[in-house]
């Protein structure tokens, strides 16, 4: 077993391009695994402290951004395509440098198993690559100059403002990046302040952020969210939120702002994916997708599968290898690489005894022998059966181990529930026969935005649009989309009679916006 790493106090905060020091009140930071003493009671790993900062330093971090920004004539978004690439790969160059330390910490501090937790590292990399590639596919496409019913124009895409960008535990290196890189790429300055959990596994980048960007277009904040983005938002000088959370949180934070027709929203949230089994799917592989949609990383991702519809016809033998399966995995330390660990969210073993309580006395059964043991911050998963719409468990998001299933007869029924749904980001299908599935896309399409056929539900690859409907996003993220959501069209119009004076203008090299030449 790996030994945790040494406990450290972080701090230190970015604003304005200097890295400043905080004197005043600190969270301690525990990790949810630890050993258990000889009463069997767990001591919990110290992993450190961070700054739990004020509202000053909030606005203080606000006005650094929009000083940086200076209504669109700052130096960051009059910026050339090229030094924003610069920009951007000396700060990839910087970040890799700390592949260890972030991955381990992302481990420790967040129980995401270890392979895992270097997938995610890894994963961001390319992420990051992969979107400077599209950015620069992106310059080239707007260096094209019309000429067309007398007018010259060249359309390029150009920064919103200033982003308040909130990213979220279970993902908080991956997911948090998905929205800071392309913000920044496009000429956005940024407050960024990082999730309750997994907050010291971002500390080793901050001097990287700092390194790599002009003065006041990264400044990174810690603390609640209550202290720090509300009155930043309350301010109404904030020009986009990106938020990657649940849409209570996300209405609480848009509520603020006294303008809120002013203000983009980018926003990734809850979800209750379903799953449907149909008659003439093929079991093996159908249990094998739901046990990864369901459990991986313990059932705390948006894109996990939350509810499963089985026909009655095959219930029996589904549930059968299903439970085996789910009792079968291992939970342990995620240094071992084990599938299921330990839940770093403070109350959340409760949360999922009370989903499970409550199905229980609406009728359903512990369908596994191993479902709901617990041990301190250990929760193994708890598969329910038969689950009813009388259930919370039916409608609410879980986000965590606990897998309602729901048998079913009648098809038009299971429709009619995921259409009822707050919930519209995705849905998988299982079915070996043609016109089953032709007949489920057709119906599921225009319920959620990515249905996937004999396979979980899952985000990537990155290149592949990401939203949904309804209280499940704002705005779509991709490595092409997350460029757009972030940026505006804007073009610059001339008569034709004017072409000598673009022609200059274009020659000389001296703006930024119209020119032709092509990024490489």
């Amino acid at each position: 077993m790996e030994t945790a790493p040494k406990a450290f106090t972080w701090d230190q905060y970015l604003v304005n391009g200097k890295i400043k020091t905080w004197t005043g009140d600190f969270e301690q930071i525990y990790s949810p695994m630890g050993v258990v003493d000889a009463q069997g009671k767990v001591a919990k790993t110290h992993l450190g402290a961070a700054p739990l900062l004020d509202t000053e330093v909030g606005i203080e971090a606000l006005e650094a951004a929009q000083k940086a920004y200076q209504n669109g004539r700052g130096a960051w978004p009059t910026a050339s395509s090229a030094e924003r690439v610069a920009a951007m790969e000396k700060f990839l160059n910087l970040m890799e440098a700390q592949r260890e330390r972030v991955s381990n910490l992302l481990m420790w501090e967040i129980a995401k198993n270890k392979s895992t937790a270097y997938k995610e590292f890894d994963r961001t990399v390319d992420y990051i690559r992969d979107t400077v590639e599209e950015y620069k596919k992106m310059d080239r496409e707007g260096s094209h100059i019309a000429s067309k019913d007398g007018i010259i124009s060249q359309v390029r895409r150009g920064p919103l403002g200033v982003v308040l960008c909130l990213g979220p535990y279970n993902y908080p290196l991956n997911e948090t990046f998905c929205l800071l890189i392309p913000a920044l790429l496009m000429g956005n300055t940024v407050i960024f302040k990082p999730a309750k959990y997994g907050v010291l596994l971002l500390t080793p980048l901050v001097e990287a952020f700092k390194e790599a960007f002009p003065p006041g277009v990264v400044n990174i904040v810690f603390g609640r969210g209550r202290t720090l983005a509300g009155p930043i938002m309350a301010t109404g000088k904030v020009d986009v939120l990106a938020l990657i959370g649940n849409s209570k949180s996300s209405n609480a934070i848009v509520s603020q702002h006294p303008k809120p027709n002013r203000l983009r929203q980018i926003l990734g949230l809850e979800a209750k994916n379903p799953a449907i089994v149909f008659e003439n799917a093929n079991l093996d592989l159908a249990v094998k997708e739901c046990i990864n949609g369901a459990l991986s990383y313990n059932g705390q991702r948006c894109t996990a599968l939350k509810i499963i519809f089985v026909h009655k016809n095959v219930a029996d033998d589904f549930m059968q290898r299903f439970t085996a399966a789910v009792d079968a995995l291992k939970l342990d330390h995620p240094a071992t690489n084990a599938p299921l660990t330990p839940l770093p969210e403070r109350g959340k073993v409760e949360a999922m005894e009370e989903y499970v309580q409550d199905a229980l006395e609406q009728g359903a059964q512990m369908a596994n022998q191993k479902g709901g043991r617990v041990n301190d911050t250990s929760f193994f998963p708890a598969v329910l059966y038969p689950v009813t719409e009388k259930m919370r468990i039916y409608h609410e998001e879980q986000f965590g181990p606990v897998v309602p299933v729901v048998p079913y007869s009648d098809l038009e029924e299971v429709m009619k529930s995921i259409a009822q749904s707050d919930y519209g980001q995705q849905c998988s299908l299982f079915s070996d026969d043609q016109s089953t599935i032709a007949y489920a896309v057709d119906n599921m399409v225009n319920q959620v935005c990515r249905v996937n056929i004999n396979a979980s539900c899952q985000r990537g690859p990155d290149y592949l649009p990401f939203t949904g409907r309804k209280d499940s996003a704002v705005g779509t993220l991709s490595v092409h989309d997350a460029l757009r959501s972030f940026s505006i069209r804007t073009l610059v119009a001339a008569k034709a009679e004017q072409k000598q004076l673009v022609r200059k203008v274009v020659s000389s090299e001296e703006s930024s916006f119209i020119r032709t030449d092509y990024l490489l």
